[in-house]
């Protein structure tokens, strides 16, 4: 199976995992439907133990000694309650069982009754293809000491405090809006809902890099900016 990051997803609808999990890109539309239930599934799936290290903490889990998928090991339980179509259209979440694979002892996750199996691979598959098409990145850091972790989790917990009562707001709707209303953006309120997630952060990518080139360049027009000093790349509006 060819790697997600080696896949052209602009015009795709859907990424190959394995031969029987084929992953959605969902549109925008389907997306504000439900955004809080979406974005809680994408994080279930992309999360690291760095980012859930208060949680992992509270539990009697040392964040630095599992890895991404022994976390979603962990988590499996809440995924089986979601509605999951939205990503996964063909594969039913709920039938999946913890097996030993007899090849190599590792733990697996499979639906017996469709003969489809999530294992490492697979998880790190699904991972990947979920932060290409939502624009994230895998927070890889490691505190270098005891002194660190313990300091890191003391500052995690007082931002999850924080949180926990402060309003949150329709984050992708209020990038439509602001997106809608900026003269690069040539899509309208009736035109965004059937891009695809992947194709409207690929379009606000591209939006905020011509902008800042536009800024640019009316600096060196003004004298203000000296072109010679700037970098190549921050000279191309184009995507590379």
């Amino acid at each position: 199976m060819k790697p997600v990051s080696k896949q052209n997803l602009l015009f795709k609808d859907e990424i190959d995992i394995t031969n029987k999990i084929k992953l959605r890109i969902p549109t925008l539309g389907e997306i504000l439907d439900d955004e809080d239930n979406y974005y809680s599934l994408v994080t279930l799936f992309t999360a690291t133990p760095y980012d859930l290290m208060v949680q992992l903490d509270d539990l009697g889990i040392d964040f630095t000694t599992i890895n991404d998928y022994q976390l979603f090991l962990i988590m499996f339980d809440t995924i089986k309650e979601y509605d999951t179509k939205i990503l996964f259209k063909d594969t039913d979440f709920s039938k999946f069982k913890l097996f030993t694979d007899d090849k190599n002892q590792r733990i697996i996750l499979k639906d017996e009754e469709n003969d489809v199996i999530i294992d490492p691979i697979a998880h790190e598959q699904i991972a990947e293809a979920l932060r290409k098409i939502n624009n994230l990145t895998k927070n890889t850091k490691k505190p270098a000491n005891e002194e660190a972790k313990k300091y890191l989790l003391e500052r995690a917990r007082k931002r999850l405090r924080r949180s926990i009562n402060k309003y949150k707001s329709d984050g992708l709707e209020n990038i439509i809006v602001s997106l809608i209303n900026t003269e690069q953006f040539k899509y309208n309120f009736k035109t965004v809902k059937d891009l695809t997630i992947y194709q409207f952060n690929m379009s606000l990518n591209q939006v905020v890099k011509k902008i800042n080139y536009d800024n640019l360049m009316y600096g060196v027009y003004a004298g203000t900016i000296d072109a010679k000093k700037l970098d190549s790349k921050s000279l191309n509006w184009i995507k590379e």
